[in-house]
């Protein structure tokens, strides 16, 4: 059997490796191909394009990358076209992965979303090409089942979000975690996104606040995680450009590490993070945090009407209130960060509320198993779809 998987992102080559990895135990002849990232290829996949790497977002920067979409959309389709595979697996990423899906249903190949995109929360009118194209949905919230039975998508089944997977199985650096237990003074933890875009917009108003925070509480620390080294490199020459006003360096003192997210989280008191399924993870460890979504003003008017969701925080939306205070906003919110950090650092009480809601909520849907729950329903789909293609099969001969 060939399955064709693709993930567009950092997150979504994650979930993907997992998937194929639930998969291969189902079926241990299978051959996987497809777009994304190093995870997918340590998980066994060939890659056709390190679609991972690309992680572009926005209007313009689409745009941009035009010509490199346009490629892969023929490249995928020359692939259905040569080898066909028996599905399609698409991971979140929507915009090149409706063209996938359109490809592979021209061709005749069913196709399965796996943490579809958030339709429900920017882009209602897309469900359309849900019915259209997707065979299956393989739905990481508990509500959006649903909500696409309601736009006639019947097909569309909980399976659970696959980073609680991730979570269970990720192994911590005990001798990191030592060491910086035994250094003084409360840690802030800051989270700049796994992007480069989020990078650079979001770890300016970070880097501001730390500086702020610093000048109330000289004890707190503060550790930036990064997603790999590229952006360790950018985020400490963001640190090393920025100044008081007067040429000096920044007051705070900020530590800037590669791949140590989960043990940054582990260690902190509180942490300031971009939107993003981060959040789950310190939900999961109930750290009282802040999100921040900075855009450009432009982009924000355009987006503003597109956008149904209440909460763009994925902690906030699964408890259907605030529980992590959150900003969409194209303006400096620095003072909030600080404000709220401050809040959660100098008030035991309040820390102790925020955290107990985080556990709360952690309690009624931290549920391991998407991946493999999401393998099972592709798995029994294309068996019982096999089963009732054979007797038609047989009679047309």
């Amino acid at each position: 059997m060939r399955i064709f998987i693709s993930a567009g992102e950092p997150s979504g080559d994650l979930h993907a490796a997992n998937l194929i990895r639930s998969l291969q135990k189902r079926l241990p002849d299978a051959d996987f191909t497809g777009f994304g990232g190093a995870r997918m290829a340590e998980a066994g996949a060939r890659l056709l394009y390190p679609l991972a790497d690309l992680a572009v977002m926005w209007f313009l920067h689409v745009l941009l990358n035009l010509f490199t979409f346009v490629r892969l959309i023929f490249l995928a389709d020359r692939y259905f076209r040569d080898e066909p595979p028996d599905a399609v697996v698409l991971v979140d990423y929507p915009g090149l992965h409706w063209w996938l899906a359109r490809r592979a249903k021209a061709r005749g190949i069913p196709v399965f979303y796996f943490v579809p995109p958030q339709l429900w929360a920017w882009a209602g009118w897309r469900v359309r090409k849900v019915r259209k194209y997707v065979d299956q949905v393989l739905c990481s919230l508990p509500f959006e089942p649903a909500w696409y039975q309601a736009r006639g998508v019947p097909a569309a089944v909980h399976v659970g979000h696959p980073y609680f997977d991730e979570l269970a199985d990720r192994p911590l650096d005990a001798g990191f975690l030592a060491e910086h237990h035994r250094r003084p003074g409360p840690l802030v933890t800051i989270l700049p996104g796994s992007r480069t875009q989020e990078v650079l917009r979001n770890f300016p108003d970070m880097l501001r606040a730390a500086k702020a925070l610093a000048r109330q509480r000289p004890d707190v620390r503060f550790a930036v995680a990064c997603l790999h080294d590229r952006h360790r490199a950018m985020v400490e020459r963001m640190i090393a450009e920025s100044s008081d006003g007067e040429g000096r360096p920044s007051p705070a003192p900020i530590e800037v590490h590669a791949g140590r997210t989960p043990e940054l989280i582990r260690l902190a008191r509180v942490a300031w993070a971009v939107s993003g399924s981060v959040g789950l993870e310190l939900m999961v460890e109930a750290l009282p945090t802040v999100v921040l979504y900075k855009v450009k003003r432009f982009d924000l008017w355009v987006a503003r009407p597109f956008i149904k969701a209440r909460y763009i925080s994925l902690v906030n939306l699964l408890a259907e209130e605030e529980v992590f205070p959150e900003y969409l906003t194209w303006r400096d919110v620095s003072g909030e960060l600080v404000r709220w950090a401050l809040a959660w650092l100098d008030d035991s009480e309040a820390r102790e509320r925020a955290t107990r809601s985080l556990e709360t909520l952690r309690r009624r849907v931290a549920q391991p198993g998407a991946s493999d729950r999401g393998a099972d329903c592709i798995v029994t789909w294309l068996r019982r779809h096999r089963q009732e293609a054979a007797p038609l099969a047989v009679a047309e001969r």
